[in-house]
């Protein structure tokens, strides 16, 4: 069954290759395709498509069927195109006639476009809160190694002292970041498409502000022609904020590659979080992050592959957008999982002490003992002259720098003033907003 068909079959490998890998992805999206379903007829009947009658038994049928989704009882049938056709389906085969009449005034592009920002709303719900539980790990990683020292590299070249509480509280700072991007996305996600049709509005006398207040969306997509030009646009943003994200673990994931490294040796995990060799009795091999960063380089690359996707495509719908699920949707889940793994594996990191007492790090305090000079009234290019021949005639000393870096933890950590730029944008996601309406949905 398909929404569109008339009396015509349509040739089955067409059929085949069209429908793609629709039928498993919308398995996905199936529970937001009743909470628009539930908020479209509402609205029809306070503007008399529906009966009162006919609204509630649409309305019962509706939630027995999210019942079954949120179970895992639903299914796409082969014989169905997608979760659209699914859902009035079931629906019509349910209660009869009235099932017919909730297609009145939307359009299946409407349809997917609410479908998938409820989707994208949840998700990034869910990308939030396993990003806020690892910022929360670093803060206090940050926080507990604030002392211990490790070596700065610029061109992976030793530079200065730094300390893990500074490589901690880096990542943390980096993931703020990356959550205003993603508040960006959910912005342009939480902007109801519903009434919009294929694109060209419709000539009932659709109460699209109701709508948006039924499903908790901030606002509408106010011009039709946009709301489906929006498709492609609205995956490419979510897309550039989950590569953000991404980023930043994969180069967390690559520092803590490298640290782990028995040439540098700074950190370890307990054995049975790493891997072994099947000749090399000896390897502790950090699998777990060399996988984060494989997969979030891959995502890094999704938004460009979405570009590329909907580049040169003309207003209006095309099926080429079908196609952005299958990028989009595994990535999120990858993403998660990789949110979720780093923070597992965090809890479980061991730091070396006294690392920077190894000889082979005495010129990162070269810059301290030019600093010193500098102090004592030696002009500074001077001073850093001095420094410079005593490294290169081997007289070089730091062990006064050493021990005035000792004193204290290297550079300002504004921890406090990192948790509260991160509070402030946590809260202007306004998840509970949405949870309200929805609730009252289905109530």
């Amino acid at each position: 069954m398909k929404i569109w068909q008339k009396n015509i079959a349509v040739d089955k490998d067409i059929e085949t290759f069209t429908v793609g890998r629709d039928r498993e992805l919308d398995l996905q999206m199936a529970a937001f395709d009743v909470l628009g379903s539930l908020a479209h007829v509402e609205m029809l009947e306070s503007i008399g498509l529906l009966t009162a009658g006919e609204l509630k038994a649409i309305q019962v049928e509706l939630k027995h069927i999210y019942a079954d989704i949120q179970a895992g009882r639903f299914v796409i049938e082969d014989t169905v195109e997608d979760v659209h056709s699914q859902v009035e389906w079931l629906l019509t085969q349910r209660i009869g006639d009235a099932g017919k009449k909730i297609h009145s005034g939307r359009s299946r592009n409407d349809q997917v476009l609410v479908d998938l920002k409820l989707y994208f709303r949840s998700c990034i719900e869910e990308m939030v809160g396993n990003t806020s539980v690892l910022f929360h790990q670093l803060i206090q990683l940050s926080n507990t190694h604030k002392d211990k020292l490790l070596p700065g590299y610029t061109h992976l070249q030793i530079a200065m002292p730094s300390s893990f509480g500074l490589w901690f509280g880096a990542y943390a700072e980096s993931l703020v970041d990356d959550m205003e991007m993603m508040l960006a996305a959910y912005k342009i996600c939480n902007k109801n498409p519903l009434g919009s049709a294929a694109g060209y509005g419709s000539s009932f006398p659709l109460n699209r502000t109701m709508t948006t207040s039924l499903l908790g969306f901030e606002r509408l997509n106010y011009n039709v022609v946009y709301a489906q030009m929006g498709r492609g646009k609205t995956e490419r943003v979510l897309a550039q904020a989950m590569s953000a994200v991404a980023a930043s673990l994969a180069k967390m994931a690559m520092d803590v590659c490298l640290f782990i490294n028995q040439n540098f040796g700074f950190i370890s995990f307990p054995a049975e979080l790493t891997t072994g060799s099947s000749i090399m009795p000896h390897k502790k091999n950090p699998d777990v992050f060399e996988l984060i960063r494989s997969r979030c380089n891959k995502i890094q690359a999704l938004p460009n592959e979405i570009a590329m996707m909907i580049t040169n495509l003309p207003s209006g719908y095309h099926r080429d957008l079908q196609l952005l699920k299958e990028n989009l949707f595994p990535a999120m889940v990858s993403l998660n999982e990789c949110l979720e793994m780093t923070t597992y594996m965090l809890q479980h990191i061991s730091i070396k002490d006294n690392i920077l007492a190894d000889d082979k790090y005495a010129y990162l305090f070269s810059v301290e003992v030019v600093n010193e000079l500098a102090l004592q009234g030696v002009p500074f290019r001077e001073a850093y002259k001095i420094v410079g021949e005593s490294i290169d005639n081997g007289t070089f000393a730091p062990s006064t720098a050493v021990n005035h870096t000792h004193e204290g933890s290297i550079g300002n950590l504004c921890n406090p003033e990192i948790e509260e730029m991160m509070n402030d944008i946590l809260s202007q996601f306004k998840f509970e907003k949405t949870h309200a309406a929805i609730a009252k949905l289905l109530a």
